[in-house]
């Protein structure tokens, strides 16, 4: 065939000639005149796949992912297509989420060249990426075997040994692959992933640290960055390492996935709800995307819309299905179906018997019994994992021990149960610094601050409303129960643990010292800003419940800026709170719970703190009402509850357990059933293992 050069003359070429150039143009750098003389290759020969291929590579190379299928799927129609085009094909297609035609195309590479170490590779991740992890490991293990000095083969053997729970197979790899490569920022940064799985953070932070600095624009590293300062509590810094990853990759789908995670945590809904939009906007295929969605609509109570997002997370390619399933096992328990919630449950633990989580809402919603068949099922998991037939990441080992000492306290052996409550509180604890001491102190300059006269001088500012109530406590106390009470009435709505209070404070600076020259137009912005949360409810109620427990500290602060707003505090016999705090591992952070000697610090000072605000407050705004009275005689207390609100009697108050209204807490189980008395003085039977703590209590010091 002929064909015109740059220069203008006409140069006679073959085909195979006229191909053999249009890649060298390729490889060259030189994309346009690679494209132009394919096509011209195509419009003389049609059936040139070598052409397609080509163009192929271009599509992609250029962002045209569809196009770029399209062209593969010409190239590799006839029989003889040689296996790396069907190894690209796959690559393509994984990249577009394509997993099921991915996995065909690479194994229709390997069958037809054996020995092509590229088509073994792209088998393995994209079996790695639907979950096929055993096959996955055996692909990559004959990459490594052909090319053992490959740093990138043992990278990726790694990834999947870490998806398999194999942590030291992975951290071998790992480690090759930096001797290979000691500027290999891929792999600092996932060996400083599975570090931080494995609680060894200032490694981790080190392998982040490199990856970071060999290559800036790394995202993962970015993202395994903020993981790691999540795990120990730094949510500032971990905002900080999202700000530095979404200036240069503000449209990257796992910068603002995780971004939407790290708002969430804060509270700020909207914009995590935002942000996660766009990353499916931009990336629809990505299963974690949807499952973050349904999350965040979950917490906004748009339960139809969660359960979609669910469903959808469930149905894409991938690893996420596990986690899309616990997560409408939680909206099933928060909305009180029960049965389907441990079905569901019970679904994963058929396919996963180790899927922790799945045993910790399992737990959750039943006692266990030596005689269960779950409890024997779970003790067979934890037997495999000291024989150390699989590895955990430090998260799951502390849900593995608080899940023991809970299920060991249902079964009633209180020395196993505290020895894996021990360990498990002593794993979290190490996470984070926390000061018992000097929390007491700022608790006292918090009464000291908020004085008598320090409202005094308040008198007559902040908003009129009296729509906000206010439920605080203890976590633990019997704040739920109290919430879904009230919330039971048809003038009520119950809106859970809300973070808007803490927000409306910080943005102010420091608490209580903000107080101190505080002005009534700021409390008049407080309010407002505040009542914007209730509004964007968009549900009109007369009484508007925010069941945060730690607003006990701003009691005096919300009597400023609601004067008619009502406050109740509940209470709970301490040692028993005590016990049910420390036997939790909560989801959001209670820095105090995680031992014994630091719970009654803290409740120590809890106390002085309440009784300064009984002392302080008017009888009208503020009631304390107690578990014991409400679970001895549920009527007596639910009508004083509803009079203290300002609102008529309904019998739906005391058939609070079959109220339809999601209720997302750590208590969620117990407030799904008919007020009982099996958790009161339940301390009584630990009392041998409880004296750091009631020590303290007693003493008062």
């Amino acid at each position: 065939m002929a064909k015109k050069d740059t220069s203008g003359s006409d140069e006679q070429l073959t085909i195979p000639q006229a191909i053999e150039r249009a890649y060298a143009h390729w490889n060259a750098g030189q994309a346009q005149q690679a494209e132009i003389l394919a096509r011209r290759v195509l419009d003389v020969s049609p059936a040139q796949i070598e052409c397609f291929h080509l163009l192929a590579l271009i599509a992609h190379a250029y962002q045209k992912p569809d196009l770029a299928i399209e062209y593969m799927r010409k190239a590799c129609q006839p029989e003889y297509a040689p296996g790396v085009y069907f190894a690209n094909y796959a690559e393509i297609c994984r990249q577009q989420g394509l997993l099921a035609e991915a996995e065909t195309a690479a194994r229709t590479a390997v069958k037809r060249q054996p020995d092509y170490v590229g088509g073994w590779n792209n088998l393995g991740i994209i079996l790695q990426e639907e979950a096929q992890l055993d096959e996955a490991i055996s692909c990559l293990e004959k990459v490594v075997k052909l090319e053992p000095e490959n740093p990138e083969a043992r990278n990726n053997l790694a990834n999947t040994m870490l998806l398999s729970g194999r942590y030291g197979d992975a951290q071998s790899q790992y480690e090759t692959a930096l001797q290979l490569h000691p500027n290999y920022a891929e792999a600092h940064s996932n060996l400083g992933h599975l570090q931080t799985k494995q609680g060894l953070y200032a490694e981790a932070s080190e392998h982040l640290r490199l990856a970071i600095e060999i290559n800036p624009q790394l995202i993962d590293a970015y993202t395994n960055f903020v993981e790691l300062e999540l795990a120990q509590n730094n949510n500032a810094a971990a905002m900080r390492r999202l700000e530095s990853l979404l200036h240069f990759a503000p449209e990257h789908p796992s910068a603002l996935i995780a971004y939407a995670r790290l708002l969430r945590r804060r509270g700020d809904l909207e914009a995590a709800l935002k942000s996660v939009r766009r990353a499916i906007e931009i990336a629809p295929h990505i299963a974690a995307a949807h499952n973050v969605l349904g999350e965040i609509l979950h917490d906004q109570d748009q339960i139809d819309d969660a359960l979609a997002s669910y469903s959808k997370a469930a149905t894409l390619p991938g690893r996420e299905q596990e986690q899309a399933q616990l997560n409408v096992a939680l909206l099933r328990m928060h909305r009180g179906e029960k049965q389907t919630a441990i079905a569901v449950l019970r679904d994963i633990l058929a396919r996963n018997p180790r899927c922790l989580p799945a045993w910790n809402g399992l737990a959750d919603i039943k006692p266990f019994a030596k005689d269960d068949a779950d409890y024997k099922a779970l003790l067979t998991v934890k037997t495999e994992y000291e024989n150390g037939d699989f590895s955990l990441s430090v998260d799951n080992e502390m849900i593995l021990h608080f899940l023991l000492g809970k299920v060991y306290l249902d079964a009633g052996d209180s020395d196993a149960a505290f020895a894996h409550l021990a360990h498990g509180n002593a794993m979290k604890r190490k996470t984070f610094e926390f000061d018992a001491e000097k929390t007491r102190g700022w608790l006292r300059s918090i009464k000291q601050t908020l004085s008598r006269d320090w409202l005094a001088k308040q008198a007559g500012a902040g908003n009129a409303s009296r729509v906000p109530v206010f439920v605080v406590g203890m976590p633990r106390s019997g704040t739920t129960l109290t919430e879904q009470i009230l919330g039971a009435h048809p003038d009520i709505y119950a809106a859970g643990e809300l973070r808007k209070l803490q927000q409306v404070v910080d943005n102010l600076g420091p608490y209580p010292t903000l107080a101190q020259n505080i002005t009534p137009e700021t409390l008049q912005t407080m309010a407002d800003d505040y009542l914007s949360v209730i509004s964007s409810d968009g549900v009109p109620h007369s009484r508007h419940v925010d069941k945060m427990p730690a607003n006990f500290l701003y009691a005096g602060l919300i009597h400023a800026m609601f004067p008619n707003a009502k406050i109740i505090h509940c209470r709970r016999d301490p040692v028993d709170t005590c016990l049910s705090c420390y036997s939790k591992l909560f989801s959001a952070e209670q820095l105090f719970t995680y031992d014994l000697k630091e719970l009654g610090i803290f409740h120590l000072g809890y106390q002085e703190l309440m009784a300064h605000w009984r002392d302080v407050l008017p009888a009208e705004s503020f009631i304390e009402i107690d578990y014991e009275d409400t679970v001895n005689d549920l009527e007596s207390q639910a009508r004083r509850l509803i009079d203290f609100v300002g609102l008529p009697w309904n019998d739906a108050c005391l058939d609070f357990h079959k109220a339809p209204r999601s209720v997302r807490t750590a208590s969620v189980n117990q407030v799904r059933e008919p007020v009982y008395k099996t958790a009161m003085g339940r301390s009584k039977a630990h009392a041998k293992h409880l004296t750091p703590l009631t020590d303290i209590l007693a003493t008062g010091k």
